[in-house]
C-alpha cells in the first residue's frame, strides 16, 4: 500500500484518490496497523485530518445506531477514531495513546445477569503535529525517534499491552519520514501503508503557536444559554453572562468565624451564523439537474455511486420515512442528493458540484437553526460543507462556510456535554474560523470580519475550560477587541454591545487568574458600555443580565480593593437587575441574582467598619434575598439552575447563625429559637444532597454540630434537646460524639 510517486499536474485529483484510499484503509477497522500520512502542505494536511476525524471517529451504522433491545438509539458513543497532538515537551505518542486510554477506558456493553458484557473495540489513533519538532531541540528530537524505537515492540507483539489492538496514523512531512527511515529502520518496516499527498511545503516557522489540529469552515456568533440551542444560531448574537458569585458557599474557619468562597462557573456562549439565504434550493444551477424522481426513498439512496459513503449514510439516518412518504421536510435532501449523484454522472464542473454540496449543508443547516442539532444533522451539515471547498476552495462564499463550519464543530463539543471529544471539536472550529480570517479582508468585509473575530473569542472561552485558561481567556479578549474595531456601535449598535458584553465576560474570567483588579475593572467598563445601548424598555431581559454581570464584578472587585464601596455598589446593581429579571419573566435568572444579592449583603455585613446595627439589618437582608433564591428554585420544574441550591441553602442557615450568636442581637428566646431552627433545618437540606460529596457532606455536619451547640449556649438544655429531636435519627450516633 505504499505510495511514493507524487508529481502530478493534477494534484486534486491525486489527493483525493490518496485520501479515499486512507479512508478505506482505516475504515477496515483492523488491528496493530500502523500508517503513514505524508503531507509537507499543513492546510491540506488540516483538511485530511478534518474529514477524517468527522466522518470516522462515529460512524454511523457502526456507532451512532447501536441495538438497545431491538431498538436503535442515537446516542453518541465511543469514539472509532481518536485525534491527538503529539506533545513537543515530551514526545512520546504511545505514552499519550496509552494515558488517553487509561482516561477512556471502552466502555462495557451487552451486560446482563447471565453475561459480562464484551468492551468497545479500541479506537485508531490519528496523531499530529510531528512536523512542529523541526522548531524543537536536537534533544527532543532524538527523544522522538528514541521513543518510536522503544514503540517497536508494541508492534512486533513483544509488549503485553491492550494498545496492541489498537491501529495508528501517524502524520510527518516529508523531512521527517526520510528521519524516521534512517533512524528507526525496525519501526519502519512496521508499517501497513504510506499514504502520500501533493503539496507544497508549509513554513513551519512562521506560526509557532499554530494551533495545527484540523481546518475547512463556514459563519456564526455569540449568545446566552438561558435560551436554547435554537436561538444559538440566530442571526443576532446574544450576551454571554459570568454566573459567578451565585455559587458562593460561606463556611467556618479555624476560629469559628465565616469566611466565604465562591468557585466560579464559566459562562456559557453562542455563536453567530451567516445569515441564511433567503432561498434553500436556489444555489444550484437547476437547468443543469433533471427533475427528481418522486418515487425516490431511502433505499435508492443507498445504491447511489459518486456521492461518499459516509454522506449518504448521514442522510439515510436523518430521514423519517413517513415524513418522506408525504415528501415533507425529508424529501429535500433526498432530492438534492440524487441531484448531486447526476452532477457526478454528467461530470460537471467542480464550481456546480460545490454549489449542490453547498445547497445541501444549508438544508441541514436550516434544520439545526430550527433547533435541530442532533448528532446526524451536525454531521451532515459539516461534510457537505467540506465537500463544496474541496470541490471549490476559491468561491467568494468561503469565508461564510469556513465561519459556519467552525461553529459546527463548535456545537459537536456539546453532544454530549464535555466529553472526551470536547476539545479536539474547540480546537478543529478555532482552525476554521482561522483560516475564516486569513480569506477575510477587514477592510472590504468588515461584517464578516467581526462576526468570525467574536466567534473565535467564544471558541477561546470555551478551549479555556479544557486547557491553559489564562492563556485562552486572554485570546479571547484578543479576538472580542479586534472585532469591535470593526463593530461599531454606529454601524449596528446591538451587535456593538453584545460584543462589549462578551469582552466583559471575558475580562472577568481572565481576572480569575491575573491582575484581577485591573482585568476586573476593565469588565465593568465593557459591561457599561454594553448597557448604554440596552434600553431597559426594549430589552428588559438583556439589560438586567448585563447589570447582573456588572454586579458580580463589583463582587470580585470587592475582594481585592474598596470593599465596603464595590460591594454597596453590587448591591445597588444586583437590585436593579431584579427589576427586570421578575419571577414572571425569567424565574431562573432571577433567582440566580437573588443568590448572588445574598452574598453580597452577607459579605457587607462582614466588614470590620460596619457598625453593629447595619449587621443585623445586612444578615436580614441576606436572610431574605437566599429565602426568595431558594422558594423560586423549588418553584421551577426540570431547569437547571445557575446556581449551587445546596450552597444556598447553607448559606441561609449560616446566615441565621450569624444573626442571632452576633453579640448585637437583641430578639427574645423565642425569636432566637425560630432562626436557630431556620439555621439547622437548612442546614439539614444541604445535607440530603450531599450525600455524594464527602467532603462537602462533612463541612455540613460540621455547621450542623455547631447549629446545636448554639441552641445550648442560648437556650440551655431544652434547647439542645430541641435542636437533636429534629435531628434524622440516623445522623445522632455521628453527632453526639462531637457534641
Amino acid at each position: 500500500m505504499s505510495v511514493n510517486d507524487t508529481a502530478h499536474s493534477n494534484n486534486f485529483a491525486w489527493n483525493r484518490q490518496v485520501y479515499h484510499r486512507l479512508k478505506l484503509a482505516l475504515s477496515l477497522d483492523l488491528r496493530r496497523q500502523l500508517f503513514l500520512a505524508v503531507c509537507d502542505d499543513l492546510h491540506l494536511r488540516n483538511q485530511v485530518a478534518a474529514r477524517l476525524h468527522s466522518t470516522l471517529a462515529y460512524p454511523v451504522g457502526q456507532v451512532l445506531y447501536q441495538p438497545l433491545h431491538g431498538q436503535a438509539i442515537s446516542t453518541p458513543a465511543y469514539p472509532r477514531l481518536v485525534t491527538l497532538r503529539l506533545n513537543l515537551s515530551d514526545p512520546n505518542p504511545i505514552a499519550q495513546i496509552n494515558q488517553w486510554l487509561a482516561n477512556y477506558p471502552p466502555p462495557i456493553v451487552g451486560a446482563s445477569k447471565d453475561t459480562p458484557g464484551r468492551p468497545l473495540p479500541i479506537p485508531t489513533f490519528q496523531i499530529v503535529g510531528v512536523e512542529q519538532l523541526t522548531k524543537q531541540s536536537v534533544a527532543v528530537q532524538r527523544s522522538f525517534l528514541h521513543h518510536l524505537r522503544l514503540g517497536e515492540q508494541y508492534f512486533s507483539g513483544q509488549e503485553s499491552s491492550r494498545f496492541i489492538e489498537s491501529s495508528v496514523l501517524l502524520w510527518v512531512s516529508r523531512p521527517w519520514l526520510s528521519a524516521i527511515q534512517q533512524s528507526v529502520p525496525q519501526f519502519w518496516r512496521w508499517r501497513t501503508g504510506v499514504f502520500m499527498f501533493a503539496g507544497e511545503p508549509t513554513p513551519t516557522t512562521n506560526n509557532p503557536d499554530y494551533p495545527e489540529r484540523f481546518s475547512n469552515s463556514r459563519s456564526l456568533d455569540l449568545k446566552n444559554l438561558e435560551q436554547s440551542i435554537l436561538d444559538e444560531l440566530d442571526e443576532s448574537v446574544i450576551e454571554t453572562e459570568p454566573q459567578g458569585a451565585d455559587v458562593t458557599e460561606i463556611i467556618f474557619d479555624d476560629d469559628s468565624n465565616l469566611t466565604a468562597q465562591t468557585p466560579v462557573k464559566p459562562a456559557e456562549k453562542e455563536l453567530e451564523i451567516t445569515p441564511a439565504p433567503s432561498k434553500l434550493l436556489k444555489t444550484v444551477p437547476h437547468q443543469q439537474l433533471s427533475t427528481a424522481r418522486s418515487s425516490s426513498n431511502s433505499s435508492s439512496l443507498s445504491s447511489l455511486t459518486h456521492v461518499s459513503k459516509e454522506l449518504k449514510e448521514l442522510v439515510i439516518a436523518t430521514i423519517n420515512p413517513k415524513i418522506a412518504q408525504d415528501r415533507g421536510d425529508n424529501w429535500q435532501p433526498q432530492q438534492v442528493l440524487l441531484e448531486i449523484e447526476e452532477l457526478h454522472s454528467q461530470q460537471a464542473s467542480g464550481e456546480v458540484l460545490a454549489a449542490a454540496y453547498h445547497q445541501l449543508g444549508n438544508l441541514y443547516r436550516f434544520r439545526i437553526e430550527q433547533g435541530q442539532s442532533n448528532l446526524e444533522n451536525l454531521m451532515v451539515a459539516i461534510v457537505a460543507y467540506q465537500e463544496a471547498i474541496a470541490y471549490d476552495d476559491a468561491s467568494p462564499q468561503l469565508p461564510d462556510i469556513l465561519n459556519d463550519l467552525g461553529t459546527l464543530y463548535w456545537m459537536l463539543h456539546r453532544i454530549p456535554p464535555n466529553s472526551a471529544e470536547g476539545q479536539t471539536y474547540i480546537e478543529q472550529g478555532i482552525e476554521f474560523y482561522q483560516f475564516a480570517l486569513k480569506s477575510i479582508s477587514p477592510q472590504t468585509h468588515p461584517e464578516t470580519y467581526a462576526r468570525v473575530q467574536n466567534n473565535l473569542g467564544t471558541a477561546y472561552g470555551d478551549l479555556a475550560r479544557f486547557s491553559q485558561p489564562a492563556e485562552n481567556w486572554q485570546q479571547a479578549v484578543s479576538a472580542y477587541n479586534e472585532a469591535l474595531c470593526y463593530r461599531t456601535a454606529a454601524i449596528d449598535p446591538l451587535k456593538y454591545a453584545a460584543c462589549q458584553n462578551n469582552l466583559g465576560t471575558a475580562y472577568w474570567h481572565l481576572g480569575q487568574h491575573n491582575q484581577p483588579v485591573v482585568h476586573l475593572q476593565q469588565a465593568i467598563a465593557a459591561y457599561n458600555e454594553a448597557l448604554v445601548h440596552y434600553s431597559p424598555e426594549q430589552e428588559p431581559l438583556k439589560y438586567g443580565m448585563i447589570q447582573n454581570n456588572i454586579g458580580t464584578a463589583y463582587w470580585n472587585l470587592a475582594q481585592y480593593e474598596q470593599p465596603a464601596q464595590n460591594l454597596k455598589l453590587a448591591i445597588d446593581v444586583y437590585r436593579e437587575a431584579l427589576k427586570y429579571r421578575t419571577p414572571a419573566n425569567v424565574p431562573s435568572a432571577c433567582a440566580a441574582t437573588q443568590n448572588n444579592l445574598g452574598t453580597a449583603y452577607w459579605h457587607l455585613a462582614n466588614l470590620s467598619e460596619t457598625t453593629k446595627d447595619v449587621r443585623q439589618a445586612l444578615l436580614k437582608l441576606c436572610i431574605h434575598a437566599y429565602e426568595e433564591a431558594i422558594a423560586l428554585a423549588h418553584s421551577l420544574s426540570n431547569t437547571s439552575l445557575n446556581f449551587d441550591l445546596f450552597a444556598a441553602y447553607n448559606n441561609l442557615g449560616l446566615a441565621h447563625y450569624q444573626l442571632v450568636t452576633d453579640q448585637s442581637f437583641a430578639g427574645d428566646k423565642a425569636t432566637r429559637s425560630q432562626h436557630l431552627e431556620a439555621a439547622l433545618n437548612n442546614h439539614l437540606q444541604a445535607l440530603k444532597g450531599l450525600r455524594q460529596q464527602p467532603e462537602a457532606y462533612q463541612t455540613t455536619l460540621t455547621y450542623i454540630v455547631k447549629t446545636i451547640r448554639a441552641f445550648h449556649n442560648e437556650l440551655g438544655i431544652q434547647g439542645q434537646n430541641l435542636a437533636l429531636s429534629k435531628v434524622p435519627g440516623y445522623l445522632i450516633p455521628e453527632i453526639l460524639p462531637k457534641l
